[in-house]
């Protein structure tokens, strides 16, 4: 209605230690969530699979002010997400924590009149990480899908082990979900710090986004 307030969207981000995944949660917390939507953090987890653990640098950040939080709080998670992927051989039991945890902490700092809540999701092998987070939209009843993506000529050929099959086609979780999601989805392609988004959605491809 005009002039009356807007409705409240439910927003999900892939989330995962990963560097993809820091730069979708960094556009969602600048470019997408406003007051009072609600921030869905969801991990699915394959209990078989190597675990990249997070280290501990994602505690250390500075004290953010209203005028700077989103930014700083992103780049926070951006080079704690990136250690993490680079630390994890070095890594030892006592230092782990739950990055999905820190990732809420992250969000509640950026975007404090957001309300932020996390889901995990297990899956066995012969379940799709995709299939588990359409069902979990549905369900959830999200209005925008944000997943962090990575481009390369061996994912776009070959896939990754556990990316669902279209036909004979193997093609990557976030181009399935970008294609098959009854909701929005974003695919989200961090191109460095200050460098702006590659977005892509199922209507609009390669779309450039300055930071």
């Amino acid at each position: 209605m005009e002039g009356g307030t807007p409705p409240v969207r439910k927003v999900m981000v892939v989330a995962d230690a990963s560097r993809e995944s820091a730069g979708a949660l960094q556009y969602a917390l600048s470019h997408v969530v406003v007051e009072k939507d609600e921030l869905i953090l969801i991990h699915v987890e394959n209990p078989n699979s190597w675990k990249i653990p997070l280290i501990t640098s994602f505690l250390r950040r500075p004290s953010l002010t209203s005028s700077s939080a989103t930014t700083s709080a992103a780049a926070a998670l951006s080079s704690s997400s990136a250690a993490a992927s680079e630390g994890a051989q070095q890594q030892q039991q006592g230092d782990q924590v739950d990055f999905l945890e820190e990732m809420k902490r992250v969000c509640e700092v950026a975007q404090p009149k957001v309300r932020v809540r996390t889901s995990k999701v297990q899956i066995m092998e012969s379940t799709n990480k995709a299939a588990a987070i359409l069902s979990q939209t549905e369900v959830l009843g999200v209005d925008l899908l944000v997943i962090g993506q990575r481009r390369s000529i061996s994912n776009v050929l070959l896939g990754r082990p556990g990316m669902p099959l279209i036909g004979t086609k193997t093609i990557d979780t976030a181009e399935y979900l970008i294609e098959n999601s009854k909701c929005t989805c974003v695919g989200v392609l961090r191109k460095g710090q200050n460098a702006g988004y590659l977005l892509n959605t199922k209507t609009h491809r390669n779309f450039w986004l300055l930071a």
